[in-house]
């Protein structure tokens, strides 16, 4: 089963020759979730080959334009290639009123409807649910109202295997009893553990995105346990400075952070411009957390379980 993010866009606050502004797509079972929405994210789709009307929901940070000014002409072009179904937007406060003036001024007659969902920064608690995926909110330390998203995917049921319902005989009602976790008493008296019957699919997967934000140890252990975290590194340790002043991350402290949430794999992103060469960032964040990789634009991560190590 698909579980995969696609990067968009990686860059803070201007765009370069080599990065956008913030955008991520998260493909669940093939089904897309765009995560922020800088300027230049529908061409950004377009080369990775994401066909922007399958987008489920959109899910914004914060109302910082690095991390919004694409959302517009999205709307507008969803609504250009015959969108039918609504468009939920998942944002903090006051994106309601920014929506409502574009839909005023812009959009007002658009084939589907866009629906804001209040994001309450302050709070970590379910945003958005499926069959097979939640959404969780996480507070984080901006200069304005921000939130992160933690993205877990739900394991499935137990399923019960060909080989015990041959080996066993096992009728329907049988097995309908193994896969709500019973054990099973065959017409012999002989009980048959569950655990020798069923097995699981496969282990539900996470994917956390924080940005922006300064160091927070609290949202370590919103995570705690992640499969693969993305975390801002605006700057290098040696303009930490710079990271209090304006409300951002290290590399060194998106790493710390890593360590902390014992997450399987760090990503890093939303890099100040000022750097030419990213791989001080990501060497800075190796020398606390090994497995640290640096986002690159329109690459694709297949989001794993990873077991932890410091090693």
């Amino acid at each position: 089963m698909t579980f995969r993010v696609t990067i968009l866009g990686s860059s803070s606050a201007l765009p370069t020759l080599k990065r956008n502004p913030s955008a991520h797509v998260l493909n669940v079972h093939e089904q897309f979730f765009l995560i922020d929405c800088g300027e230049g994210t529908q061409l950004r789709l377009r080369q990775a080959d994401i066909n922007p009307l399958k987008i489920n929901a959109v899910f914004i940070t914060h109302l910082h334009g690095d991390h919004l000014f694409g959302i517009f002409g999205l709307i507008s072009s969803m609504g250009l290639m015959g969108r039918k179904t609504p468009l939920y937007i998942y944002a903090p406060k006051p994106f309601d009123e920014v929506l409502k003036c574009h839909l005023h001024y812009f959009d007002t007659n658009l084939p589907y409807e866009v629906i804001w969902m209040e994001v309450q920064s302050r709070k970590y608690q379910m945003i958005y649910e499926n069959k097979i995926m939640e959404v969780w909110s996480i507070p984080l330390r901006h200069r304005i109202p921000c939130a992160g998203f933690l993205f877990k995917e739900k394991t499935p049921p137990l399923n019960v295997s060909k080989e015990a319902i041959e080996k066993y005989s096992l009728g329907i009602a049988q097995c309908a009893a193994a896969k709500r976790g019973e054990d099973i008493v065959l017409d012999s008296g002989i009980v048959v553990p569950n655990s020798e019957l069923t097995y699981i699919p496969y282990e539900g997967r996470s994917y956390a995105y924080c940005s922006d934000t300064q160091y927070s140890a609290k949202v370590a252990e919103l995570v705690k346990g992640v499969d693969l975290l993305y975390h801002e590194a605006t700057f290098a340790d040696k303009d930490k400075y710079l990271a209090s002043e304006t409300g951002h991350s290290t590399s060194l402290q998106a790493a710390k952070i890593a360590l902390k949430a014992e997450a399987g794999k760090l990503l890093l992103g939303h890099f100040s411009s000022r750097y030419k060469d990213d791989s001080l960032l990501r060497d800075e964040a190796c020398r606390i957390f090994p497995n640290t990789e640096i986002a690159e634009e329109l690459k694709s991560y297949e989001i794993k379980r990873l077991k932890y190590s410091q090693k």
